[in-house]
């Protein structure tokens, strides 16, 4: 349910951030998983439908995006999400989610059903992993920080001139960036944005969001995302590619299929969140990153709501 009335004052207005997947070790989330009693709750619907214990699954993958690791983060955005709005009153205006954290978005907005989430991510995974294994196996995705854009620009130049294909793959911040190009380039690359005063982070396989993999849209679009409903988000959701406010079902399926073939611009959906309001948001999950970065925190009350605090001994109340 939404926090606030349309007609609200300015910056009162909330929203629920779900974060992108990083990697997250079972050692990092699994006293969470086992004590908090929302993910219990969770954890307990999610092997039903899965048919075994997830945490077990978890424990027993060392992959940091296998797909019992992204089943587990999805039951630990959600339940982080939950926890707030048990403990500190969390009843967002509205909802995003950058990359990966779309699904939970879904969720959380009432466009997705728990269960019917489950299935999605678990296929999507596998259905990843075997395009890549058959696809783009020589395309990696570069993250870089401290690197203007007006520097970037002219590193892609020189990509351009060699001749070397590449795409932006996400905007995170003003010098945080992410770059899919192939492996033979990659060396090259990154030496070149240290030496323009950048840094040259981890590398990423499978890499992602790029129009290279229209062919992995097109088979999840009719294969996948046709055996599920989605319904109008009772939450209103930000898109992460372009910051649309998106109010039906459709265009939240539409938000997860694009995810495959646009770059995450999250500049936008801090724009369009100042825009309608708001001045405080939720980062519901494990985050290193987007809640962190310098144009979140410029624009927002940043509220980390992660496995830590709430596993942190909360004061008992006294009668008075």
């Amino acid at each position: 349910m939404a926090g606030h009335p349309v007609n609200a004052p300015a910056e009162t207005r909330t929203a629920v951030v779900f974060p992108g997947m990083g990697p997250t070790g079972f050692a990092d989330v699994a006293k969470f998983m086992l004590v908090d009693p929302f993910a219990r709750g969770l954890l307990a619907e999610a092997d039903r439908v899965l048919g075994y214990s997830l945490v077990d699954r978890y424990a027993e993958e060392e992959r940091d995006y296998s797909v019992s690791a992204q089943l587990a983060m999805l039951v630990n955005c959600l339940a982080l999400a939950e926890w707030a709005g048990e403990h500190l009153g969390l009843a967002p205006d509205f909802c995003t989610g950058p990359s990966f954290g779309e699904k939970a978005a879904a969720v959380h907005s009432g466009a997705l059903g728990f269960p019917e989430a489950l299935w999605l991510t678990g296929e999507l995974a596998r259905r990843e992993e075997r395009y890549f294994a058959r696809a783009h196996q020589d395309v990696v995705t570069q993250s870089l920080a401290r690197t203007p854009r007006s520097v970037l620009e002219e590193i892609l130049g020189e990509l351009d001139d060699r001749g070397e294909w590449h795409e932006m793959s996400c905007y995170v911040d003003d010098s945080f960036h992410m770059v899919s190009l192939r492996k033979d380039a990659l060396d090259w690359f990154r030496q070149r944005v240290r030496a323009g005063g950048g840094m040259a982070l981890y590398t990423m396989w499978p890499p992602l969001h790029s129009s290279a993999f229209a062919e992995l849209r097109d088979e999840v679009a009719s294969e996948v995302l046709s055996e599920v409903s989605f319904r109008d988000p009772v939450v209103p959701v930000v898109a992460d590619q372009d910051g649309t406010v998106l109010r039906t079902g459709d265009g939240v399926r539409r938000m997860l299929l694009d995810g495959y073939v646009r770059p995450v611009r999250w500049p936008d959906v801090v724009s369009a969140l100042r825009g309608f309001g708001v001045g405080r948001v939720y980062v519901a999950g494990p985050d290193r990153l987007f809640g962190r970065v310098g144009v979140t925190t410029a624009n927002f009350e940043v509220v980390a709501v992660d496995p830590r605090r709430a596993l942190r001994p909360r004061r008992r109340r006294t009668a008075g």
